[in-house]
């Protein structure tokens, strides 16, 4: 990491929303961009964001458009960021499995990510980060889980009571 002399970290800022037909991309971005804010507050700034309008979470990072362009961007050496940040687990990983691979590259390339649920950034020497992202993981894919049952019974009832 290289702390800047004057206003910390810079931050890249990573969200998404699954579906742009059924939420606000405007406020999802903004409470999205307003939490990742407070995380770094006092510690550096975002100077760039990457926003992912439509994918989802079960898409990797490699094939969601911002994700992929952040992923291609960290690796040049004139990035412009030296940490990334994402408001929300859910927002950015489908599971633990896919955070740490993703976390792993970044830290490859001396880029640290910071979850909120890791009160800053994530460790991946630290048993109790690796604990949190396997707990995050299973959180997200049962969220899913949830999410189809409910889409389903929804549609379900929609077709017994108007056809």
């Amino acid at each position: 990491m290289r702390p800047l002399a004057r206003g910390g970290l810079r931050f890249a800022f990573y969200g998404r929303i699954s579906t742009a037909e059924y939420q606000d991309a405007v406020s999802s971005r903004a409470w999205q961009v307003e939490s990742a804010q407070r995380l770094v507050a006092g510690r550096g700034r975002i100077v760039v964001e990457f926003f992912d309008s439509g994918a989802s979470r079960s898409l990797p990072w490699h094939k969601r458009p911002a994700a992929g362009a952040l992923l291609a961007a960290v690796a040049a050496s004139d990035r412009g960021f030296d940490a990334v940040v994402v408001a929300e687990f859910e927002r950015a990983f489908a599971g633990g499995g896919e955070a740490r691979r993703v976390i792993e590259q970044l830290h490859v390339c001396g880029v640290q990510v910071w979850l909120p649920e890791a009160e800053g950034p994530v460790d991946l020497d630290c048993a109790d980060h690796r604990a949190l992202l396997l707990m995050l993981g299973h959180q997200s894919q049962r969220e899913v889980l949830r999410t189809r049952f409910r889409v389903r019974a929804a549609m379900s009832a929609q077709v017994r009571e108007q056809g």
